[in-house]
């Protein structure tokens, strides 16, 4: 299972490449780089904490809560781009987060000091037990995916490989596409996907094709 922004945006989560929503009162390159946070980190700090209270006033849909159903008959295994936790407040218990976790906070100096966000604000003098400013725990452009290793073996033991809400443009995650080789079935869930040899694509939203596929896996 590989889920991107469609699959939130459905609860509320705006995405960086829709029309509206937060993402287009701001270029990537000021909020989501490495020398974004290094030239203006409050500016990066309040666009965090503006998806993050966006985050915490979302709930799952329909399609988070109907894929742990798959668990019945399946092991299911989600890996997602998404920094939200919508998966894990649904109720799945496999979650690999590629692009890190909103909710999170880590070290600027040391990346495996990472601590839990109360609330919804990371502030500027907000210290890790080093001393140096905290920072949002998400892989920013430009940043190595160090999860990319553990999503390539979870897909290259998959029989069935499901991808929904995501473009299939952002690398290196699109490219876990390219070691399905034992899966017997994949299937594209995007209303705006195109058709793919090898793949079959249900252009409609998630929340209503994931209960329907689920239902029918679960025959």
């Amino acid at each position: 299972m590989f889920t991107g922004a469609g699959i939130s945006a459905e609860s509320g989560l705006g995405t960086f490449r829709d029309n509206g929503g937060l993402w287009e009162r701001y270029k990537i390159e000021d909020v989501a780089t490495p020398e974004a946070f290094e030239r203006n980190p409050e500016l990066v700090l309040n666009f965090y904490n503006l998806r993050r209270k966006q985050l915490l006033e979302s709930k799952p849909n329909a399609a988070h809560i109907s894929l742990n159903k798959l668990s019945e008959k399946y092991k299911l295994h989600i890996v997602t781009q998404n920094i939200d936790d919508l998966h894990e407040r649904s109720g799945s218990k496999k979650v690999l987060h590629l692009h890190g976790k909103l909710r999170e906070s880590k070290s600027s100096v040391d990346d495996s000091l990472i601590y839990l966000i109360e609330g919804v604000n990371l502030k500027m003098g907000d210290f890790c037990e080093k001393g140096s400013q905290l920072r949002p725990n998400v892989v920013w452009f430009g940043e190595a995916v160090p999860k990319m290793i553990d999503a390539i073996s979870i897909t290259k033991k998959a029989d069935i490989f499901i991808v929904i809400g995501t473009s299939l443009n952002v690398y290196p995650a699109a490219s876990l596409l390219n070691y399905t080789n034992n899966a017997k079935q994949i299937i594209l869930i995007d209303p705006k996907a195109e058709q793919e040899k090898g793949i079959e694509v249900i252009k409609e939203k998630a929340t209503i094709a994931v209960p329907k596929l689920v239902k029918e896996l679960l025959l």
